[in-house]
C-alpha cells in the first residue's frame, strides 16, 4: 500500500523541474499520465542511450504513463479536460500563460474539476516583471545569486564556474511536491482545491541563508571558511567543524590537545579568526597521511569530515546498499539503476516503480477509460 494509490496527476511537464515533482508523486503510487507533444519530451533523446532510449529520461518520468497528444489541436483540448475531470492535480512547467493560450489555465479547470490542484513550475513565477523571461536550471543560479555567493567562498576572484549539475531544478521540483502535499492535505478538511506557483528564482535563493542576511547586514569577510578542504598525502578530506565539542574532537584526533586552552584558538570568535592559522598547522600533520588513515582517525573521535568522492564510488557505498537506495528499472534499452526517494516510511511504500513507458505507450487505454471508442481514438491520434 503506497500513500497514493488513488491520486490521479496529469503531468504537463518537460525536462527536469517538473518530471522530477511528478516523479517523486509516481513514487508514493500516484497514477501519473504524462501529456507529451507528439515528438515527446525533449529528454527522451538526452544520454546515456541505449538502443534509444534515455535513462536520463527514464530517471526522470519511471513509473509514469505516457500519453500523446498534440494541444495545439481541438480535439486534444477536449481529450484533456475530460482526463482533468478524473483527475486530483495538474502540474505543468509552460512558461506562464501557456495553459492559458491553450484553453487549459487553472480557472478554465477549475470549472471542469472544482477541487483539482494545479501547480505551475516556472523561471520566475507567474507575475511580475520577469515573468515571461526563459529559464533553466544554470540561469537560476546565476541570477539568484548563487553562483558568485559560491565563488566569493574560494578565497579568489575567478570566472563564474560552468554548470553541469542542475540543482535549481531538483529544488524546484521538490519544493512543488512538497506544495502540492500541502494543498492536498488542505483538500482533505475543505474540499477546495487551488492553484499553486513555484518560482526557481526563490526556490534557488532559499539555498542561500546566511548570503541574505549578510546583503541586508554586511560585515567584515571572516577569513578563510570554516568548511573545506584539507590536504592528505593523497588527495583531500572535507572537514566542517561546526561547535565546540567538534573542534575539541579535531584536536585529539590530530595529536594537537593543546588547541583546545590555546588562546588563538579556545574561543569561538579567536578560532574563527585565526582559522586560516589552525588549517597550517592541521595539514603540517595530515599532509603525512593518506585520507583513509586521517579518516579513519576523525570517525574515530567524532569529527565531521568526508574524503571526496565521484559519484560512482559514493553509489558503491554500503550504505546506499544498505538502505536499498537504488531501484533497478526497466526500459525498451535494457535495465539501469535510479535512486528511490531520500525517505522511507514505517509502513507502506515510498519508491521508484520499476518500469519506463515508451512514447504513447498509454494514450489508447487512457482515452478509452474516458470513454473515447476505438475509431475516436484513431481520428485523435492521427490529428494530433
Amino acid at each position: 500500500m503506497s500513500a497514493f494509490d488513488r491520486l490521479r496527476v496529469l503531468d504537463f511537464t518537460t525536462t527536469i523541474a517538473g518530471p522530477h515533482c511528478t516523479r517523486l508523486l509516481a513514487d508514493l503510487g500516484a497514477e501519473v499520465i504524462k501529456i507529451e507533444a507528439p515528438e515527446g519530451d525533449m529528454m527522451r533523446s538526452r544520454p546515456p542511450l541505449r538502443n534509444g532510449a534515455s535513462t536520463s529520461f527514464g530517471q526522470l518520468n519511471t513509473g509514469k504513463k505516457s500519453v500523446v497528444l498534440d494541444l495545439k489541436r481541438p480535439e486534444a483540448i477536449v481529450a484533456v479536460k475530460r482526463l482533468v475531470a478524473t483527475a486530483d492535480v495538474v502540474v505543468e512547467n509552460f512558461r506562464p500563460g501557456v495553459m492559458a493560450r491553450f484553453g487549459l489555465g487553472y480557472e478554465t479547470l477549475k470549472a471542469v474539476k472544482p477541487d483539482l490542484v494545479f501547480c505551475a513550475i516556472s523561471g520566475y513565477g507567474q507575475t511580475g516583471p520577469s515573468a515571461g523571461l526563459p529559464a533553466y536550471a544554470p540561469v537560476i543560479h546565476a541570477s539568484s545569486g548563487f553562483d558568485l555567493a559560491h565563488i566569493a567562498y574560494q578565497l579568489e576572484p575567478r570566472r563564474p564556474d560552468f554548470c553541469g549539475i542542475y540543482i535549481a531544478d531538483v529544488l524546484t521540483g521538490t519544493y512543488a511536491f512538497g506544495a502540492i502535499m500541502a494543498a492536498l492535505y488542505d483538500r482533505t478538511a475543505t474540499g477546495k482545491g487551488r492553484m499553486i506557483d513555484v518560482s526557481m528564482l526563490e526556490s534557488m535563493l532559499s539555498l542561500t541563508l546566511s548570503e541574505i542576511q549578510l546583503a541586508q547586514f554586511p560585515i567584515a569577510p571572516p577569513g578563510r571558511p570554516v568548511f573545506g578542504p584539507i590536504q592528505c598525502r593523497d588527495g583531500y578530506l572535507n572537514l566542517s567543524i561546526a561547535s565546540e565539542r567538534t573542534f575539541q574532537n579535531l584536536a585529539r584526533a590530530s595529536g594537537h590537545p593543546g588547541w583546545i586552552e590555546d588562546p588563538r584558538f579556545a574561543l569561538y570568535p579567536n578560532r574563527r579568526a585565526n582559522w586560516g592559522q589552525l588549517i597550517d598547522e592541521l595539514e603540517l600533520w595530515s599532509s603525512q597521511r593518506t585520507t583513509a588513515e586521517v579518516q579513519a582517525l576523525f570517525d574515530e573521535h567524532g569529527v565531521p569530515s568526508s574524503p571526496y568522492r565521484t559519484v560512482k564510488e559514493a553509489l558503491a557505498d554500503p550504505q546506499i546498499a544498505h538502505r536499498e537506495s537504488l531501484a533497478e528499472i526497466q526500459d525498451g534499452g535494457g535495465t539501469f539503476m535510479a535512486l528511490n526517494p531520500p525517505f522511507r516510511f514505517s509502513e507502506g511504500r515510498a519508491a521508484a516503480q520499476p518500469f519506463v513507458a515508451a512514447l504513447g505507450e498509454h494514450t489508447e487505454a487512457v482515452l478509452n477509460e474516458i470513454g473515447y471508442s476505438p475509431e475516436e481514438i484513431a481520428t485523435l491520434t492521427n490529428t494530433g
